[in-house]
């Protein structure tokens, strides 16, 4: 009898410390460095715990953990029609930190998924209202413009959010050739402007240059020196010199004064016996060829073109 009593003795203290150790370790917590824990007592928030070692009564409190850490919120692709009526694909990604973490428990029921609605909605409504050329290169404002929305509407929850940033835009590819043509055109009009400033700019210098060389004739000269010698290194080319005229005119004088003493001279006399023998011998020409032609008679050697040609004689 005694020992049965002994032994129920037993079993009951080990079951009441089994049962302490139970209640000992559901009453203890360990919160890291970055967590915290909202506590409810009886189903009434209390006080916030953490960091380090938390005691709570068993049965009666329930500690609810949330990271302090910033977490980074991988929107999906979104499709959207922009102000211009071009349909794209969107993706981004948010980062956002609980700094309040009792409305964060509060307040929303889930605040992760209530996050990725609300950074989803914001980002089709604010990149719906923009054009594709803001889109595309634009995207420091638009991501300044989706952080504040977002923000905006996670603060009563205890969420803020720091950044939003556009990770990618797909859009269709006819509209990718039709950008292309688009910036090939900027390209071209971007390459003729630069070439009409040099164009204007070299005009500009080279009447400068005109201005110095007109006020000495000898530069000019000189600078026909430098060009030969440019050329003369490529000794397969033709070298045409252009001479200034005051190089010409002495020759010109020259001929003109020959010209002169030849008519008024001998010479002219000369000239005028040999040109009425020259006409002599050409009207005794033709008038031989014309008899030859009427008797119907060749002579070896002679020919119609030479006979009928006193051009060519002359």
């Amino acid at each position: 009898m005694g020992v049965t009593v002994i032994a129920a003795i037993i079993i009951v203290v080990c079951v009441l410390l089994i049962l302490g150790l139970a209640a000992a370790a559901s009453s203890v917590r360990v919160l890291r460095e970055y967590e915290r824990g909202v506590t409810f007592r009886l189903g009434r928030l209390v006080d916030l715990r953490g960091p380090g070692l938390v005691l709570l009564i068993p049965s009666i409190d329930r500690l609810v953990r949330v990271s302090l850490r910033t977490v980074t919120l991988r929107v999906p692709p979104q499709e959207i029609i922009t102000r211009d009526n071009v349909p794209a694909r969107v993706t981004a990604v948010a980062y956002y930190r609980v700094i309040d973490p009792s409305r964060a428990i509060t307040e929303v029921e889930d605040f992760e998924s209530a996050t990725l609605q609300i950074a989803q909605t914001t980002l089709r409504s604010v990149l719906g209202e923009a054009e594709l050329d803001s889109l595309l290169s634009d995207r420091e404002h638009l991501n300044e413009s989706l952080q504040q929305v977002i923000d905006m509407q996670t603060e009563p929850w205890g969420i803020k959010v720091t950044m939003v940033e556009i990770r990618d835009v797909e859009i269709p590819e006819r509209m990718q050739h039709a950008i292309a043509r688009q910036a090939e055109a900027e390209r071209e009009r971007r390459a003729k402007i630069i070439n009409a400033e040099g164009e204007f700019q070299a005009a500009a210098r080279l009447n400068d240059a005109a201005d110095v060389i007109s006020r000495n004739p000898v530069t000019i000269q000189l600078r026909y020196l430098q060009t030969l010698l440019e050329v003369s290194s490529n000794q397969s080319s033709t070298i045409v010199l252009p001479l200034p005229m005051n190089v010409l005119q002495p020759l010109a004088a020259a001929a003109q004064d020959r010209v002169a003493t030849a008519a008024d001279g001998p010479e002219r006399e000369r000239l005028d016996q040999a040109l009425a023998a020259a006409r002599a011998a050409l009207d005794t020409a033709t008038s031989a060829s014309t008899e030859r032609e009427q008797h119907g008679a060749r002579v070896p050697g002679l020919t119609t073109g030479q006979g009928t040609e006193p051009g060519g004689a002359c």
